[in-house]
């Protein structure tokens, strides 16, 4: 199978990261402090990115992604966070 030469990357803004952590139903795995999740997920785009895949930081906005739960019927995890991603990347396509 082919490496895609895009990703989405679920990105949170500092002003969402509280109540992010709070609605998502696994919201406690996520550090506790913003800057600690943004540098280690930043690390994480610097890989992929290395291996010649182009991320894109795709925002996710407490009101969007639930609506996009409800309306796909998924739970607010992180497995939905990356098909959420995705499906945005593609729509900008």
């Amino acid at each position: 199978m082919d490496r895609p030469r895009r990703v989405g990357l679920p990105w949170y803004e500092p002003q969402h990261y509280a109540l992010l952590r709070q609605i998502l139903s696994d919201g406690a795995k996520l550090p506790v402090h913003y800057e600690a999740w943004r540098v280690s997920t930043e690390q994480v785009e610097q890989v992929v990115q290395s291996s010649g895949v182009d991320v894109v930081r795709v925002p996710i906005e407490p009101d969007a992604f639930t609506a996009w739960c409800e309306r796909t019927d998924s739970a607010m995890d992180s497995a939905a966070r990356t098909r959420y991603a995705e499906e945005v990347l593609v729509r900008k396509v």
